[in-house]
This record gives structure tokens, C-alpha cells and sequence, in this order.
């Protein structure tokens, strides 16, 4: 997203068998709070629809404590917490 010549934030996706891969989402810290991340996200959803996909995955590391609360408000759910390469995981799913 932008707004006028800055970049606010950005998204990476994409689809993986009949779902699709969440793989990041950041928002410049100096406009948080203004729903960029949301818009971010609706419009991975609104893609995954486009293509018929069942649901949208992502992961995020047990340490985001604020992505913890965050993607459950946008109809995420918690579906799984492992440990890998050294990083405590929760993984989440959206069905669509």
C-alpha cells in the first residue's frame, strides 16, 4: 500500500494446493493502527476466493504476542504450535 510516494506496507502470498500461504505481512511502524495490515489481509482473502481456494494458512512466531491476539479478530484460528529450525511457531487458519 501506499500513500502518495510511501510505501505503508506489504504483503506476500500465494497459493498453495487448495489453500493459500500466508508467508508475511508488515506495516510501517509510524502508521500503525490505521488498518493497513487489515486492508493487507482482505485483500489476500479476496484472492484466495477469487481462485476457490478453502482457506488461507500463516504462521507467526509465539513472541508476536500482538499477532497473537490480532489474527484470531480477523477469523483466524489457532491450529497448531511447533518448534522449528529454533522458532516457536502458532500456525492459524482462516476456512474461506
Amino acid at each position: 500500500m501506499r500513500d502518495e510516494d510511501a510505501l505503508l506496507g506489504f504483503i506476500v502470498y500465494f497459493p498453495l494446493g487448495n489453500e493459500m500461504r500466508l508467508e508475511n505481512v508488515a506495516v510501517d511502524p509510524t502508521v500503525t493502527g490505521r488498518g493497513i495490515g487489515k486492508a493487507l489481509i482482505k485483500f489476500c482473502e479476496e484472492e484466495a476466493k477469487r481462485l476457490g481456494l478453502k482457506s488461507i494458512q500463516l504462521y507467526t512466531n509465539e513472541k508476536m504476542t500482538e499477532n497473537l491476539s490480532i489474527y484470531p479478530h480477523l477469523g483466524f484460528v489457532e491450529v497448531a504450535r511447533r518448534t522449528e529450525d529454533g522458532f516457536h511457531r502458532v500456525y492459524f487458519e482462516k476456512a474461506l
